[in-house]
């Protein structure tokens, strides 16, 4: 048994067993025919209907298995095969879009498909959106590295729908909101970064450090720079850009709002600069 559980798995209704059949047996990402019948063999599965399309084949498997036996543990069982890690060491791309997929089906019926390719018990997701969330790679990802929760707050529904082009925009809003809301301004981009920590003529409202030497006074300097580059290079450019023309990959976004998590951790940190004398 590959599930991590000795008890019987009760039986899945048929839409989910439709849903989790049309993951699987996909058109354009799906198994092949062939993989299809060899892991069906490979199950003890009897294929029932072997003429028919990819997921209704699948399905109909199911279906007959579940019905002899009373049980969903099958189910389990092709899955945990057909998610072998080892067949997919030349394309990993593969087993982690298709991991994704399953996963989001298989949340509402309480499972989920680990890194191993095993299939684990979880708790049941109580919505899509939940089973979306969980299922999601990136924002797992986000999650696992513990990245700052008001990324996340901006740019969730973007990270649900894999609009990575406006999750880093609207995460990129989150630093701007925090700053104006530190500094009662409502000055934007670079203006507000040399308001706030200013550096350069004018003194700064907030400080990530005592600046009594200059190695401190360096080190604010070097952020105001990163964060004046994060404005130059990111939000300013989508800002003005249409999507089609400003292409952003899975990884350049999880680079960037790693970036701008850690932002968000040294601005927390920051105290509101008092000069000599007591004027801030």
């Amino acid at each position: 048994m590959t599930v991590q559980t000795r008890n019987t798995i009760p039986c899945f209704n048929a839409q989910q067993l439709e849903a989790i059949c049309k993951v699987l047996a996909d058109i354009n990402s799906g198994l092949t025919g062939s993989q299809i019948d060899y892991l069906l063999a490979d199950a003890n599965i009897p294929n029932v209907s072997p003429g028919t399309t990819k997921w209704k084949r699948l399905f109909d498997a199911f279906v007959g298995f579940q019905n002899t036996h009373r049980a969903g543990n099958h189910v389990i069982v092709f899955i945990t095969r057909a998610m072998n890690p080892t067949t997919y060491t030349e394309d990993r791309e593969v087993f982690e879009s298709r991991k994704e997929r399953i996963n989001a089906v298989l949340s509402l019926c309480g499972f989920e498909v680990m890194d191993t390719g095993k299939v684990r018990r979880v708790r049941k997701a109580k919505s899509l959106d939940e089973a979306s969330k969980r299922a999601n790679r990136l924002r797992h990802q986000l999650e696992q590295r513990n990245v700052h929760q008001d990324v996340l707050r901006f740019c969730d529904s973007e990270l649900l729908q894999k609009n990575y082009f406006h999750a880093v925009f609207e995460a990129m809003k989150s630093i701007t909101a925090k700053l104006r809301q530190m500094t009662s301004t409502t000055k934007d981009g670079a203006d507000l970064v040399h308001y706030a920590f200013g550096m350069q003529n004018s003194p700064p409202h907030l400080a990530i450090n005592e600046l009594n030497s200059e190695t401190l006074r360096e080190e604010q300097r070097g952020f105001v720079s990163l964060l004046k580059g994060l404005y130059g290079t990111i939000r300013n450019p989508i800002a003005h850009e249409p999507k089609v023309e400003w292409e952003m990959e899975e990884q350049d976004a999880h680079d960037i709002l790693t970036m701008i998590s850690l932002d968000h951790r040294k601005i927390d940190k920051a105290k509101r600069y008092t000069l000599v004398g007591g004027e801030s």
